[in-house]
């Protein structure tokens, strides 16, 4: 069996399954990937999930989660990469770590809150402080979340925002 994400540079093990088939497992921040988990097509019109973190194994690793749950989904290094994108207005949800080079999380939430971008933000971080949750949560982030963080209740999270109203009527502009 080949690996599909050598690229990640995350660690990684070989287990056997009951056929005597090895399959390749990758760790990152507890988000376990599989070799071999399917890449989902989001259907048409799916909501938009912005990830915004400069670790790369964080970014390809929530990325390829995002897709194969059947999501759309584009990972940006830095704040600005992200302002720069031209995705702003798609994003129906934005995955944003808090501690950055440069522009960090919460100054990112700050921008796009004066630029009046509606964008449901869900901060998850390894670093974080309680004043920084603080912060973020006062501010309007609609979940924290700590690393390593399940996949299980990170989809759910990010379910919960794009399933929210807010989103509904973001869409009927």
């Amino acid at each position: 069996m080949t690996a599909t994400l050598d690229k990640l540079n995350a660690p990684s093990v070989t287990e056997m399954d009951s056929r005597g088939e090895g399959a390749t497992i990758f760790a990152c921040d507890q988000l376990w990937l599989k070799d071999g988990d399917g890449y989902k097509e989001p259907p048409p019109g799916a909501s938009l999930v912005s990830i915004v973190d400069d670790d790369v194994s964080v970014r390809r690793s929530t990325r390829r989660l995002l897709h194969s749950s059947g999501l759309r989904a584009e990972a940006f290094a830095t704040a600005e990469e992200f302002l720069l994108s031209g995705w702003m207005a798609d994003t129906a949800c934005l995955l944003l770590d808090v501690r950055m080079p440069e522009m960090d999380g919460l100054e990112l939430q700050r921008r796009l809150r004066e630029s009046h971008r509606p964008i449901p933000i869900i901060f998850f971080s390894a670093r974080a402080g309680e004043e920084e949750q603080r912060r973020a949560l006062e501010a309007g982030a609609v979940n924290f979340l700590r690393k390593p963080v399940s996949k299980k209740v990170l989809l759910r999270a990010i379910r919960a925002v794009i399933e929210s109203p807010i989103n509904d009527q973001k869409e009927d502009l």
